[in-house]
C-alpha cells in the first residue's frame, strides 16, 4: 500500500524556485561586491539613498529589509567612513535624515555597475517581453501576499 504525497513538490513549486533564484541572485551581488570590501545591506543603503535622499534609519532598514538595529550600526559606518552625512540634530522628531556625499556617490556608482552586471547575466537569453512578464508576475505576487 502506498501512501498520499503531502508534502511539497519541489520540482514545480513556484515558491521554492522563487527562493532558489533568489538565493542565486545573493550570491551571485555578493560574489561582486566582496571585492569592493560591500555587502548587498551597504549597496542597498546606498542605492536607497540614492533614489530617496533624507530616508530615516527606520525607512532605510525597511527598505533594505534589515532590523533597525542592524541599520543603525551600519549608518554610523557609512557616516565615519564619509560616504553618508546625517545632521547632529534631527530637524524634526527624532529621525536624522541620512544623504549620500560625493564619495558616497562615487562609490555606488562602481557597486551599481557590479549588480547590473549581474542582473544583464541573470536575464540575458530573455526577451524584453518577458522582462516585462516576468517583472509584473514578481509584482502581482507580491502584491497578493501583502494583502
Amino acid at each position: 500500500m502506498s501512501q498520499a504525497r503531502s508534502g511539497i513538490d519541489l520540482e514545480t513549486s513556484l515558491g521554492y524556485v522563487l527562493k532558489e533564484a533568489s538565493s542565486a541572485l545573493r550570491t551571485a551581488m555578493e560574489d561582486v561586491l566582496r571585492p569592493l570590501g560591500m555587502t548587498i545591506t551597504h549597496y542597498s543603503c546606498l542605492e536607497l539613498l540614492a533614489q530617496r535622499p533624507g530616508l530615516s534609519n527606520s525607512e532605510l532598514a525597511r527598505g533594505a529589509f534589515v532590523t533597525r538595529q542592524s541599520m543603525n550600526v551600519l549608518l554610523q559606518a557609512l557616516e565615519r567612513d564619509g560616504y553618508v552625512a546625517r545632521p547632529a540634530q534631527p530637524p524634526v522628531g527624532k529621525a536624522l535624515p541620512a544623504r549620500l556625499t560625493a564619495r558616497g556617490r562615487e562609490r555606488l556608482k562602481v557597486a551599481s555597475a557590479a549588480v547590473r552586471s549581474v542582473e544583464i547575466r541573470m536575464l540575458a537569453g530573455m526577451t524584453e517581453t518577458d522582462k516585462a512578464d516576468a517583472l509584473r508576475i514578481l509584482q502581482g505576487m507580491v502584491h497578493s501576499l501583502r494583502d
